[in-house]
C-alpha cells in the first residue's frame, strides 16, 4: 500500500470540519464539532436510541485469488481538553466554551490472505490510555503551564472475507468503539472525548486489484449494489487507473479525489474555497488573533500561514479552472 499518493486525502478527510471560520472557539459554529465519522461509545449510543453511531462498516469487491493479500489501517482522531495558567500563577483556566484539541490515532493491521480472512475473521484489539500531560509554552504576556487530558478510548477492527466467484471476493472492514462508559447518559461533549472522531481506514491489497463501487464494470454492478457500507463511503485512491489502495471514508467522495496542487495547507473546510476563507482570515481582529493563537495549535498555524503567504503564492487561488468530468449519454 503507497500511502504517499493517499496521504493528503486521508488528512483532509481526518481533519474536516475539525474547527471552522472565523477558527475561534467561541464563535457560535464552533459551539459544536463537525467532525464526520464519530464513533461513540456503544452505551452513549444506546442511550441516544442509536441514533449517535458506534460502528463503521465497509464492504468493498476485489479481484484476484485466495492468495491476495489485504493490508488494513484505520485512522482517527482522539480528543483531550486543554487548560492553561500563568507559570507560578495560581488556578489553570480552559480556552474559551472549553474547546478541545485532537490527537491523531494510527491502528494497522497486518497483512493477510484473503485466503486466511475466509476461513477466519482476524479481529485486532487497541486501546489508547488515559493520560495527562503537562507542558510550559512561551507566551507574549509571560510562560504559560498547559495541561493535556485525555480519557481512556478503547475499540475493535475486524476483517473478513467471503469468495463470491472464481476470481473474486467481497472484504468487509468493521470498526466498533468498545469503551465503557461511567455515565452512559452524559452530555454529547463529555461523550466525544471517549469517541473515535474522524474515523476512517485505508485498504490495500496485492496480488490483485480493488472493483469501484462507484463506476463498476457491466458484470460486476449487481455485486457492487449489494455491498452494504454503513458510515463509510469507499473510494479507488492513488493516480487515476490504480486499483490497488481504497479509501473508506466518512464524506462523499469521487474515486481518485485530488487535493488542488495551488492549496497552501489544509483549512478544514472542503466546502469552501481556499482564497475566500484566506481573504476573511485576513479581516479577523488583533483580539480574534489572539484567542485561536492561544486556543488551538492547528487554528494557530493556519492563521500564520495566511498572514506570511506570499503574493504570487495567494494569485495562485484565484481564477483556477479544472477539467470536467464527462456526463455519461442519456438514452430514451
Amino acid at each position: 500500500m503507497n500511502l504517499a499518493h493517499v496521504d493528503q486525502i486521508a488528512k483532509a478527510v481526518l481533519y474536516e470540519g475539525y474547527m471552522l471560520y472565523p477558527y475561534r472557539p467561541s464563535s457560535v459554529k464552533n459551539q459544536q464539532r463537525w467532525n464526520f465519522g464519530v464513533l461513540h461509545a456503544q452505551a452513549y449510543s444506546d442511550a441516544q436510541g442509536g441514533e449517535e453511531p458506534c460502528s463503521m462498516r465497509t464492504e468493498c469487491l476485489i479481484c484476484g485469488s485466495t492468495d491476495t493479500t489485504l493490508e488494513a489501517k484505520l485512522r482517527f482522531l482522539q480528543l483531550r481538553t486543554r487548560s492553561t495558567s500563568q507559570a507560578g500563577a495560581g488556578q489553570a483556566q480552559s480556552p474559551p466554551d472549553g474547546w478541545q484539541e485532537a490527537v491523531e490515532r494510527d491502528v494497522s493491521l497486518p497483512e493477510f490472505r484473503l485466503e486466511r480472512l475466509i476461513s477466519e475473521p482476524v479481529r485486532h484489539r487497541f486501546v489508547s490510555p488515559a493520560e495527562t500531560q503537562c507542558a510550559t509554552e512561551p507566551r507574549s504576556g509571560g510562560d504559560e503551564i498547559v495541561v493535556r487530558r485525555q480519557s481512556e478510548v478503547c475499540g475493535d477492527l475486524e476483517s473478513k472475507a467471503e469468495q463470491l466467484r472464481d476470481n473474486l471476493f467481497k472484504v468487509t472492514i468493521e470498526v466498533r468503539n468498545t469503551t465503557s462508559l461511567e455515565n452512559p447518559a452524559s452530555s454529547r461533549d463529555e461523550a466525544l472525548m471517549q469517541s473515535l472522531v474522524s474515523t476512517h481506514a485505508i485498504l490495500g491489497v496485492e496480488g490483485g486489484e480493488f472493483i469501484s463501487l462507484l463506476e463498476p464494470p457491466d458484470e460486476f454492478q449487481q455485486l457492487a449494489a449489494e455491498c452494504q457500507n454503513v458510515g463509510a463511503w469507499p473510494v479507488l485512491v492513488g493516480e487515476p487507473g490504480q486499483r490497488d489502495t481504497m479509501l473508506a471514508s466518512p464524506i462523499i467522495l469521487y474515486d481518485y479525489p485530488q487535493i488542488a496542487a495551488e492549496s497552501p495547507g489544509d483549512l478544514f473546510d472542503g466546502t469552501e474555497i481556499d482564497e475566500i476563507l484566506s481573504l476573511r482570515i485576513m479581516t479577523l481582529t488583533d483580539e480574534e488573533k489572539r484567542e485561536i493563537r492561544q486556543s488551538d495549535e492547528r487554528a494557530s498555524q493556519i492563521l500564520e500561514r495566511t498572514e506570511t503567504m506570499p503574493v504570487e503564492q495567494f494569485m495562485k487561488l484565484h481564477g483556477v479552472l479544472r477539467s470536467l468530468r464527462p456526463c455519461k449519454e442519456i438514452t430514451q
